[in-house]
């Protein structure tokens, strides 16, 4: 089994264990790291054309301005040919009740036949949010299993429910 993580992460100014804090890394790049480590996944980060603004409420802005338009911003990058990859983990920070929009962009354009996908969220109180919902209409084709939410401000000693939700998960 091959499995890859698709995953968008922002790092700089990020809501926090109730403040604003500056991280260097994203707090989902840190948990599609631990992924990566306990399955020996790939790692194929979702980046926008156009950076985010590093100021967290201005960021919070433009991405409700996006959720109310349905929008679709370019990437840079699109992930390519997925056909090897069994098993999919897609994860990314919830906005707005449910993954930043260039996660969409990305989502929409994959073909789901025969794949397995492991959905899972950084937030600070919102849990998965409206995610499974979400993937379950874009990935058409595809074994949803249930997903993970861990808060953005435990991520650094979230390995071991990351390995958990995976052993009960993927089986």
């Amino acid at each position: 089994m091959k499995s890859i993580v698709l995953y968008f992460s922002k790092s700089g100014q990020n809501y926090s264990g109730g403040s604003v804090v500056s991280l260097t890394k994203g707090n989902t790049a840190v948990v599609s790291e631990y992924i990566r480590d306990i399955v020996g996944a790939d790692l194929f980060e979702i980046e926008p054309i156009h950076d985010y603004p590093d100021d967290y409420y201005e960021c919070t802005d433009v991405a409700k301005d996006e959720l109310r338009n349905n929008a679709r911003p370019a990437v840079r990058q699109m992930p390519g040919d997925l056909s090897e990859y069994d098993t999919i983990f897609i994860g990314g920070p919830i906005w707005w009740g449910t993954y930043p929009m260039p996660m969409f962009t990305v989502l929409e354009k994959i073909d789901w036949t025969n794949k397995t996908v492991m959905p899972f969220s950084t937030h600070e109180g919102s849990g998965l949010g409206n995610v499974e919902r979400d993937i379950k209409k874009l990935c058409v084709g595809t074994n949803v299993k249930p997903g993970l939410a861990i808060y953005g401000s435990s991520v650094a000693s979230a390995k071991s429910d990351v390995e958990k939700w995976i052993k009960n998960n993927l089986k």
